[in-house]
């Protein structure tokens, strides 16, 4: 059984962030997908919905190794799928530690991998329906079984004698004569269950599996109560005037929205990054602008019973208690100890060396923007609400860039081919749409994935483009099933989802370069996964710590803006002309723009995080400890955080980044570094360069210490040289520029 369940917070899937969370079709045929929308009735018992007649239940069947079958899935098919997999799982687990032959590595660490692959696929089913289906109903059963996952973790982990047995092949000396890879694996499992506290006493045990249930209620709770808030708030545009300055292509997602609404003839302004964000760049409306910026960045945090400050409160109090019980300073130390930081003293230091210089160009580019708007007869000082909006302005007074003058050429479907030339090209994959695939939802998309030189399968890739109601925001890869060849040959399936919002029938949906930017950075989180070559799930595609998981997808956003993908791709939706050379050359010269702007907007939300983390057993009052944090480091009035407390899924919806929002940024020092060496090569296109990736990077997992890895590929350990000069920023120590 691989890691899936023992984070003790539900299942984790690679959210986009950073500079990245923007929540981000030319037709292919239409897939197979249910006849009716999935069921919202309740379960009427354990016993209606027996192995023989729950879906869930049935192991994955049909094409490419087996696919879930989502065509059959009810809402009522979860909670008795989720027990009679959980009991089924408890069964192996104690065959497995009351196992009296003594322990090998076969009977032992080969064969936890074996366990639970039932228990294991309806678990990802139910992360599925959690990300992209989550209604009220579905909800009822989420807040019920959060806490019971949480127990079943905490069972295995500390199970005394499955421990044992663990532990007794880490410590015997014939583990040397393993595998390098079986060693790992070794590692792997001890480290988890060590740091998970399978060796606390009973009593300590008991505490630590209290907190870790609370917690799993509380994130659920968060995540609930910032979809309502995205789902209850938006602003309705009544007339033309209220349109004043937005593009065609805005104008046509708020007519959709509104329509689905029930508000036919009118606009709607959704509270969601992916509808925000456009609107706040072009809305000629100040008053109209500070409203959608308002209900947005107050999500979560409204005082009414969706208003999430005391559960971040208890939160916090929760895991300070757990780090202690299981020997840690705080938080952040217990979770920063396996990563490529290793402390959180390191993490923070590179971000308080980036934090001071992007601030400084913070001032310089309100400076612009504020000049900018007095010269036009504004008169106003710069909000939050303002800065795209001005800074749009800037963009094309400095540069004579228009972003309106991009977004023709941005087509979602023309950007997910180009995603697919660039595949072949480093990694020599090509990628088929097939229609015998069952999909949960109509708007979702599969493609086969083959090997180019071999004609071998290699996975499938499932597409899940557009917004929804029950749909989380953002932008996201996820894995349904991991690549291994353990239990014989095994491969992946991976999907992108995201959040765009549809236009009108028939019509191409048109993205920013930002959002372009967040499809290609999803997009090689999917690659990691499909690239895997290893053999045992636990250490397979994107396993790997936190602050590296980033790095792969970041670096694939730099193959964007290559020449060869936007002279075939970035064709006008009109003409089908590619996009002008002309233009082209201006979004070069305009790369750095507005990167104070980014990096501060996402380095203040991981600096507030670290921080948090690091409070220890301080009691919170969350809105408090945002504002006088922000004040203490220089905040910028201009800019809000990327993510403010009370919505940051991230880090309160579960485990997975707390104390750990500055990856995005510990991965980018690798992303500057590697992208540089296909520069320093022949190009982004050098198949030496690719091969060397792809075979220490993308293929690996967990198999080796990321650092090495990254030294295998590179030949040398990255600085912060790169990441500087990538977001044109001075160099550490370098002589101030006078003016």
């Amino acid at each position: 059984m691989r890691q899936l369940f023992l984070t003790g917070a539900g299942i984790l899937v690679l959210a986009s962030a950073a500079c990245k969370t923007t929540s981000h079709e030319g037709r292919g045929a239409a897939p197979t997908v249910p006849a009716t929308p999935p069921s919202t009735a309740m379960s009427p018992s354990p016993e209606t919905t027996s192995s023989q007649t729950n879906p869930l239940l049935d192991h994955w069947s049909g094409p490419y190794g087996g696919v879930p079958a989502f065509d059959r899935i009810r809402i009522e098919h979860f909670r008795p799928a989720l027990e009679t997999s959980m009991n089924e799982y408890r069964r192996e687990i104690s065959d497995l530690a009351n196992d009296p032959a003594a322990p090998t590595f076969e009977n032992t660490i080969a064969a936890f991998e074996r366990l639970g692959q039932r228990f294991e696929e309806v678990s990802t089913l139910y992360g599925i329906w959690s990300s992209s289906l989550n209604g009220p109903e579905f909800q009822r059963i989420e807040r019920e079984m959060a806490p019971r996952l949480a127990a079943l973790s905490d069972e295995v982990i500390q199970n005394e004698r499955l421990f044992q047995r663990i532990a007794a092949i880490y410590e015997s000396p014939d583990k040397a004569k393993l595998t390098p890879e079986q060693q790992r694996l070794v590692w792997h499992h001890y480290t988890r269950f060590v740091r998970s506290g399978a060796r606390l006493d009973a009593e300590k045990k008991k505490r630590l599996s209290e907190l870790n249930q609370r917690l799993a209620s509380l994130y659920t709770n968060f995540g609930q109560n910032v979809l309502a808030d995205e789902e209850g708030y938006a602003v309705v545009l009544e007339s033309e005037a209220d349109l004043d300055g937005l593009p065609d292509s805005v104008r046509a997602g708020a007519a959709a929205a509104a329509a689905a609404r029930g508000l036919a003839g009118k606009w709607a302004i959704t509270n969601t990054r992916s509808s925000m964000e456009p609107f706040l760049t072009y809305s000629r409306r100040r008053d109209l602008r500070e409203k959608v910026w308002r209900n947005y960045v107050n999500r979560g945090d409204n005082g009414d019973t969706h208003d999430n400050n005391a559960i971040i409160s208890e939160i916090l109090q929760l895991r300070a208690e757990r780090a202690q019980l299981l020997g840690y300073a705080t938080h952040a130390h217990w979770r920063l100890e396996n990563t490529m930081a290793r402390t959180p003293e390191r993490a923070m230091s590179l971000m308080e060396a980036v934090w001071k210089p992007a601030v400084a160009r913070v001032r310089q580019e309100v400076a612009d923007m504020q000049a900018l708007a007095t010269k036009e007869g504004d008169k106003i000082t710069i909000e939050p609400w303002d800065y795209r909006y001005y800074a749009e302005k800037v963009r094309k007074a400095k540069y004579d860039l228009d972003q309106n003058e991009v977004k023709p050429y941005l087509q979602l479907e023309k950007l997910r081919e180009a995603m697919f030339w660039v595949a072949g090209e480093l990694f020599g994959f090509t990628f088929t749409q097939v229609n015998d695939v069952p999909v949960y939802h109509p708007d979702v998309r599969v493609w086969e994935v083959k090997d180019k030189a071999q004609g071998k399968h290699v996975g499938l890739w499932y597409f899940d483009p557009y917004a929804r109601p029950g749909k989380r925001s953002g932008a996201w890869m996820n894995a349904y099933r991991s690549q291994e060849r353990f239990r014989g040959e095994i491969t992946t399936i991976v999907s992108n989802n995201a959040n765009f919002v549809k236009g009108q029938p028939g019509e191409p949906v048109l993205i920013s370069w930002s959002d372009a930017e967040t499809l290609f950075h999803e997009f090689g989180h999917a690659l990691h996964g499909l690239s895997s070559d290893v053999n045992y799930p636990s250490l397979s595609g994107t396993a790997v710590v936190r602050d590296y998981v980033e790095f792969p997808s970041q670096l694939l956003e730099h193959w964007l803006d290559t020449p060869e993908v936007l002279n075939t791709y970035a064709l006008h939706n009109q003409t089908a002309k590619p996009i002008p050379s002309e233009l082209v050359a201006k979004i070069a010269k305009a790369a750095t723009f507005n990167q104070g702007f980014a990096t501060v907007e996402y380095l203040s939300s991981a600096l507030v995080d670290m921080k948090l983390h690091l409070a220890g057993t301080k009691k919170i009052d969350p809105d408090a400890f945002e504002r006088d944090t922000l004040q203490g480091l220089g905040m910028p009035k201009e800019i809000v955080m990327r993510h403010r407390t009370p919505q940051f899924g991230h880090v309160f919806a579960g485990d997975g980044y707390s104390a750990g929002y500055y990856s995005y940024l510990w991965s980018d020092t690798l992303t500057a570094d590697a992208f540089e060496a296909f520069t320093e090569a022949k190009g982004p296109y050098d198949r030496d360069v690719a091969s060397r990736l792809k075979k220490h990077v993308f293929s690996v997992g967990n198999t080796v210490d990321p650092a090495e890895g990254y030294r295998s590929f590179r030949g040398k350990d990255a600085g912060i040289d790169a990441l500087m000069r990538k977001r044109g920023f001075p160099l550490p120590g370098a002589p101030k520029k006078k003016n």
